[in-house]
């Protein structure tokens, strides 16, 4: 199979599960094994704190004794076997430990696809755009078939869409993958500095994963509570998953097109643009509680989670040692993807309770610094 299409499929194997998963599985929690919300949600938070830690130290140790290739295809074995457990468990103490090993394991997948897409940029010029926008594509295939299964078989059905869903990616990991993702890196000497202390030690890199924390983090009050958001302004629960693909759909536009036309931007353009776009986006939210202005804001997805995740691996791409890819995923991962959503979450939910639109304007107070953080590093680290 050819690289480019491998990694597209493989792409959309794995954000059709993260689309039951990341959406879906507080309700399953709640209606399917009757849990209370606060109770589901102290596993999923737990869940998340373990995402965040395997993702910064677990997953730069597997690369240093599996290829990436044999990586993938032992994460989604892995994830499916785990993921079957869930059908017998029923006492609070089980679905604890299992969501804990879940976490700890599947979300390891993402940090070693991006890692491989990024080796394939180099060594094969694959375009990372058109491939990621499959997975874009898979995560909105995987909310429509979700709410069209649960209005038929009601939310029993949410597991065994995600344990298909996992193994259709098991089959698809096991399918030969890229030569360059075969071998290991080569090992570096007891003596010399692991990857994440050489990355720590480079103001340019550390100061790009600040600006990538500070963006994706500012996405926490959408991520958790624009559902009820929509809700309490009176939007039917059956237009509200339309309203929320909204953003998906731009965000497959993007992707598609990215590689053409962000070809001559720097990385800290591309910065200032998803600042700014997320910026805009989180603070029309505030001021017009409408349908209508939040149907507008979901096309900003594309600039303040779209642009500022192609800026950050076209810096790795342009700017680090292969060896160092892996570490570099990693801490995105989990500090920018889990880690700072988290806490944003804790925030959110307080400025909620005060005021809806206050959650949403809580975010531009964590993506506006980075407009400022990229305009006074821009020229100093030439990024």
């Amino acid at each position: 199979m050819h690289n480019q299409k491998w990694l597209s499929l493989n792409f959309f194997a794995f954000f059709f599960t993260w689309g039951v998963f990341l959406p879906y599985w507080t309700g399953w929690l709640t209606n399917e094994k009757g849990l209370s919300v606060s109770a589901a949600s102290v596993i999923m938070g737990t869940g998340m704190v373990a995402r965040s830690l395997s993702t910064l130290f677990f997953f730069p140790l597997l690369t240093r004794l599996f290829s990436l290739g044999r990586l993938m295809q032992i994460l989604a074995i892995a994830s499916f076997v785990v993921m079957a457990f869930y059908i017998p468990a029923n006492s609070y103490t089980l679905l604890f430990i299992i969501t804990f090993a879940f976490s700890f394991i599947y979300p390891n997948l993402l940090p070693a696809m991006e890692s491989g897409a990024t080796v394939l940029m180099q060594t094969d010029r694959i375009h990372y755009g058109k491939s990621r926008s499959y997975g874009s594509l898979g995560y909105t295939i995987a909310l429509l078939i979700v709410g069209a299964a649960t209005a038929v078989w009601q939310e029993n059905a949410i597991l065994w869409i995600m344990l298909l869903g996992l193994l259709f990616m098991a089959v698809t990991q096991s399918l030969a993958s890229p030569v360059p993702l075969q071998s290991r890196p080569a090992p570096r000497t007891k003596k010399g500095p692991s990857a994440t202390a050489e990355l720590l030690k480079s103001k340019g890199f550390v100061t790009v994963l600040v600006v990538s924390i500070l963006l994706q983090g500012a996405h926490a009050s959408y991520y958790n509570y624009g559902f009820i958001y929509l809700q309490d302004i009176g939007v039917n629960s059956f237009y509200i998953g339309l309203i929320l693909n909204v953003a998906v759909i731009f965000e497959i536009v993007f992707f598609v097109k990215a590689d053409t036309l962000f070809e001559k931007w720097s990385v800290s353009s591309m910065f200032l643009l998803a600042g700014i776009g997320s910026t805009v986006r989180w603070i029309l939210i505030f001021l017009f509680p409408s349908v209508w202005v939040f149907i507008l804001a979901q096309t900003l997805h594309a600039l303040s989670f779209g642009v500022a995740h192609f800026a950050f691996i076209r810096y790795i791409f342009k700017k680090l040692d292969p060896v160092n890819i892996p570490a570099a995923q990693g801490m995105y991962a989990a500090l920018g993807m889990s880690l700072s959503v988290a806490l944003l979450t804790f925030a959110g939910g307080y400025l909620y309770e005060i005021a809806p639109g206050y959650s949403f304007l809580g975010m531009a107070a964590s993506s506006f610094p980075a407009v400022v953080l990229v305009l006074l590093t821009r020229k100093r680290f030439a990024y």
